[in-house]
Order: structure tokens, then C-alpha cells, then sequence
């Protein structure tokens, strides 16, 4: 009896030490430099949050080694919920099939949150292309195998993976040009140096607008509201290509589960605020803010999925 007062007493004051979290200040880490679509994402975050939860919150940028250097330093921090992980697919999903001796375990050492957000890639030629459809790029590129080139921000990245399984699913080869980011590719798709690339919605709406690169399909399984007259890429008979881009919130693995709960719905109150979720959406984001649980299979998914592409394809990130 007494073991078990005390077993009761102890799970009680553990879940007190939380109930008043946060207490000291949060830290996000970002494992990207400042100015990317995931930065944007969690300075939003950074400014929503303290207005649900209390507390100081703010951001670490910590970029390197396509984001594994800072998912390495959340796994070895203390899961009190002080330091969160604010991150793209990459380092949850792609980078751990792609770089050696990464140093974590992306589907153990994390206690998933939420994905925020997620948006598809947009399949783009320059205004001057001779290429008018998608199967007007498909004609180029199987009269011309491995010539054809795509920009990428850089190896590995979704952007590039979206090319790779494009040309996987329609049995063509184009030629992968990567960059060291995405503004580099974006520079030299409108200055027509390259042929095509699968950029990211938001990174590359404002272009298309204005008419200096032409949009010939994309990756979702839905049209963009955004872009209303740009087929799907399965609506163009091309299966299996469907592509998002997404940002989510992890932690150390052991976050107390009364945290984790606080959280995800502070987060989720934060990206449907209206004023918010009208900002998000101009920008071609699609809020998802689904439990920790549905983060969890939909992770488990994507590992699968981009390890048997980077495998059947043989990509590296050298």
C-alpha cells in the first residue's frame, strides 16, 4: 500500500512540475538557415504561441548536413518541452536515407506533435519553353533521354526527389542540375538556363503570375486553389507522382504526454487563427495540424516511401 501511495504521489508531482509549462523559455530549432518556407513557418509559431501558452519562445537556426545537425541536437536534449524540432520532411523522412552514420533515429528518437502545414511542388518550364503541356516535356524528354535538365535546390531535396520520381513513374531520365538553395535554381529557371523544375508552390506562385515561367502541372492529389487552371499531375495520366512538401513540430522522444497535449492544441488554435490561416493559404499552404498520432503513420509512410526511391534510383546527397 505504502509502494503504491508513493508510486501515486510521485506520478503526481510529475505531472504538477508540467502543469505550469512553459516556465522558462521555449526554444524551436529550425535546421535551416533564416529566410526558408520552414523559418517562415515557425516565426509564426514563435509569435502565436506565447499568446495561447505564455512564456518566451524563440528561434534557433542551426542548418547543416540537409538539416540532420539539427535534429541531432533536439535528440540529445532533455523532452521537458523547453526545445521542440520545427522542421521540413527532410531530416524526417528523406535525409536519413541519404547521408551515412546520420546521428538519430528519425522514427524513435522523436515524439511527434503535428504537422503544421503542406504544400505540393509545381512542375515549371521558363515563359520562352517550346514546352506548352506536360506531355509536350515528356515528348522531350524520351526523344531526348538524360538531356533535359532540372534544377533542384539542392541533392536529396523534395524538389529534386519530385523529378526523380516523375521520371520513375513515366519511364523518361532528365538531367538533375542541383543548386546550393532554392533561389539559385529559381534564378536560372526564369533566366531559361535550365529546362524544367518541380518547385515548391509558394516559392514560386508570384512567377507565375507574372507570367515569366510557365506551370505545367501539380503534384497534389487536388488542384491548388491557388492555381485553379493547373492539372494535377494525375489528371494528366501520370500515377503515382503525388508529391508534398511539409513542415512539422517533434521533440525530444519522453515529452510529458500533458505537454505534447497543450501543445498540439495551441498549435492548431494558432495556424486556424483567421487572420493566420488567410495568410498561410495566399502562400499556398494547406493546414493539416492533425494529432500526434496521424503524424506518427504519416511519417512512418514517408519514410517508406522516399526510402524505396532513393534506393531503386541510387540518389545520394553528394
Amino acid at each position: 500500500m505504502k509502494k503504491t501511495l508513493m508510486g501515486l504521489a510521485l506520478a503526481a508531482a510529475a505531472v504538477s512540475a508540467f502543469a505550469a509549462w512553459p516556465e522558462k523559455t521555449v526554444t524551436m530549432v529550425v535546421p535551416f538557415p533564416p529566410g526558408g518556407s520552414t523559418d517562415a513557418i515557425a516565426r509564426i509559431l514563435a509569435q502565436k504561441l506565447p499568446e495561447k501558452l505564455g512564456g518566451t519562445w524563440i528561434i534557433d537556426n542551426k542548418p547543416g548536413a540537409t538539416g540532420t545537425i539539427g535534429a541531432a541536437f533536439v535528440k540529445r536534449a532533455a523532452p521537458d518541452g523547453y526545445t521542440l524540432f520545427v522542421s521540413s520532411l527532410g531530416p524526417f523522412v528523406i535525409a536519413p536515407h541519404l547521408i551515412k552514420a546520420v546521428q538519430y533515429d528519425a522514427l524513435k528518437d522523436f515524439d511527434p506533435v503535428t504537422v503544421i502545414v503542406q504544400a505540393p511542388n509545381v512542375l515549371v518550364v521558363p515563359a520562352s519553353s517550346p514546352y506548352k503541356t506536360v506531355a509536350d516535356l515528356l515528348g522531350g524528354l524520351k526523344k531526348t533521354p538524360g538531356k533535359l535538365s532540372f534544377a533542384s535546390s539542392g541533392n536529396g531535396s523534395s524538389d529534386h526527389l519530385s523529378a526523380e520520381l516523375f521520371w520513375q513513374q513515366t519511364g523518361t531520365q532528365g538531367l538533375h542540375i542541383p543548386y546550393k538553395g532554392g533561389g539559385p535554381a529559381i534564378n536560372d529557371l526564369l533566366g531559361a538556363q535550365v529546362d524544367a523544375a518541380f518547385v515548391n508552390i509558394n516559392s514560386i506562385i508570384q512567377h507565375i503570375k507574372a507570367g515569366k515561367v510557365r506551370a505545367l502541372g501539380i503534384s497534389s492529389a487536388k488542384r491548388s486553389p491557388l492555381l485553379p487552371d493547373v492539372a494535377t499531375l494525375d489528371e494528366q495520366g501520370i500515377k503515382g507522382a503525388e508529391v508534398q512538401s511539409w513542415q512539422a513540430v517533434a521533440a525530444p522522444k519522453g515529452l510529458p504526454a500533458d505537454v505534447k497535449q497543450k501543445l498540439h492544441a495551441a498549435i492548431a488554435e494558432s495556424v486556424n487563427d483567421p487572420a493566420v490561416k488567410e495568410k498561410l493559404l495566399a502562400q499556398g499552404f494547406e493546414i493539416v495540424a492533425n494529432t500526434p498520432e496521424q503524424f506518427a503513420k504519416f511519417q512512418a509512410a514517408e519514410y517508406a516511401k522516399w526510402k524505396q526511391l532513393i534506393e531503386a534510383r541510387k540518389i545520394t546527397a553528394d
